[in-house]
């Protein structure tokens, strides 16, 4: 039985966005599928590897804000749950946000953004997309 689809926003490695539901998206399965938007039910939708994908954004809807400025750092005194990280991308973007489940020999993990006004409610982050992850993320 397939779940009720998510919208999600796929970011490929080569610049690439695919924005659409999914309803079989799993951390540890190598791909998933993408109806597009305009389609939430179509049966065509797209198979999406992972190693093909910088990051699996889970959103509020699709059109985001594309004005607001999206807080990247932590503030003292902040409660949040699981462990802080600043993920630096190969392409230079950089994301701040808690994680309950890294382990570098899975394909990526799922970052909760600091920011509790983003349009992200959640994003998966795929490993090979990874520069460098911040452990010791300083509050500002």
């Amino acid at each position: 039985m397939l779940g009720e689809p998510v919208k999600v926003i796929a970011r490929y490695l080569d610049g690439r966005v695919v924005k659409g539901y999914t309803w079989n998206f799993f951390p540890n399965k190598p791909c998933f599928h993408i109806s597009p938007v305009a389609e939430k039910d179509s049966p065509q939708a797209a198979e999406v590897a992972l190693k093909d994908l910088k990051a699996v954004f889970f959103v509020k809807d699709f059109e985001g804000d594309p004005g607001y400025n999206e807080r990247r750092h932590f503030q003292e005194g902040e409660k949040l749950s699981g462990r802080k990280v600043k993920v630096h991308f190969l392409d230079g973007e950089v994301l701040a946000g808690t994680t309950l489940g890294y382990d570098p020999n899975r394909f990526g993990f799922f970052l909760l953004p600091v920011d509790q006004k983003s349009n992200n409610i959640r994003v998966f982050v795929v490993s090979s997309a990874v520069k460098s992850l911040n452990w010791s993320v300083a509050t500002a």
